[in-house]
């Protein structure tokens, strides 16, 4: 009996280090609002804040870096995901002093209803789309990954807001999403409470994807705005050839640009950042000249 006993012990021991460790903020990409502004100060950035508005029944969060006053940048982050996805651009002072910077926390994650997830593009892209009104234009939209499906559903939605779409690794293509049996037991309650719960709003929000992309397929003679795909040649959960189909389906667009790069994988929106920073000056340039 008392071996049993130790057995159950030891078995809820390990089930509450599980839970414990699934909720540190580390695991979760919550950084508190004074620690990210203390980077940005320590960077150099003078004018930066954080803030919250309602839109959609969702609290959406933000960064911003640069004076309101500028053309904006947004830059959306991936799944999992939160705004410091975007320190790079939030740090650059060379940037911010062209543009304002803000980086949202998509629904679900960082301090933006944190666990809640929102599986519908058309209603992340109507919850963000007020970070573009009354700003400054151009309005240039940057999104990594799960990021870029969604800044293509703002193009689409609201193509009077947006002026241009740098896509990084970006997740668009029905046919090359992949659609893995073991995300429906990962939605299993038991399952859930083991997993950090920005990995859970990654899940729920990955597994609806596919549908979500097929919806989007007649909505693209919408976007209006030049686009510049970047894509690593051997990424290994984005596939190259969603670069290709942006190509395809943008018929309206005025100039789609790829740029492949050969030994590029997944993480080429920070590894590579020099290329996505000229991508988006690119785009800023034609209109502020």
């Amino acid at each position: 009996m008392m071996r049993f006993r130790k057995r159950y012990l030891l078995l809820a021991l390990i089930g509450a280090g599980l839970w414990v460790t699934c909720r540190l903020p580390a695991l979760n990409f919550r950084t508190p609002d004074q620690a990210l502004l203390r980077q940005l100060e320590q960077a150099g950035q003078r004018e930066v804040h954080t803030g919250t508005f309602e839109a959609e029944g969702h609290h959406i969060h933000y960064v911003r870096a640069g004076a309101d006053t500028l053309p904006l940048v947004m830059v959306v982050h991936g799944s999992p995901g939160a705004a410091s996805a975007a320190m790079p651009f939030l740090k650059d002072t060379a940037l911010t002093r062209r543009a304002q910077v803000v980086a949202p926390d998509r629904p679900g994650f960082g301090w933006s209803d944190f666990g809640r997830a929102e599986p519908s593009l058309q209603r992340q892209a109507a919850a963000l789309a007020p970070l573009l009104r009354d700003t400054p234009r151009p309005r240039i939209l940057v999104g990594h990954s799960y990021g870029g499906p969604v800044i293509a559903r703002i193009a689409m939605d609201y193509p009077e807001l947006v002026d241009g779409l740098v896509i990084v690794a970006g997740s668009l293509s029905p046919e090359l999403e992949p659609r893995e049996w073991w995300r429906a037991p990962l939605d299993w309650p038991l399952v859930r409470s083991l997993i950090p719960p920005a990995w859970c709003v990654s899940n729920e929000e990955i597994a609806a994807l596919y549908d979500e992309l097929r919806a989007m397929e007649p909505l693209w003679t919408r976007v209006r705005c030049p686009i510049t795909v970047i894509q690593g040649q051997k990424d290994r959960l984005v596939p190259p050839g969603n670069a290709h189909y942006v190509q395809r389906m943008a018929t309206h667009s005025p100039r789609v640009q790829l740029r492949l790069l050969p030994d590029g994988n997944h993480f080429i929106f920070w590894t590579r950042y020099a290329l996505v920073r000229q991508a988006v000056i690119e785009l800023l340039e034609p209109i502020e000249g």
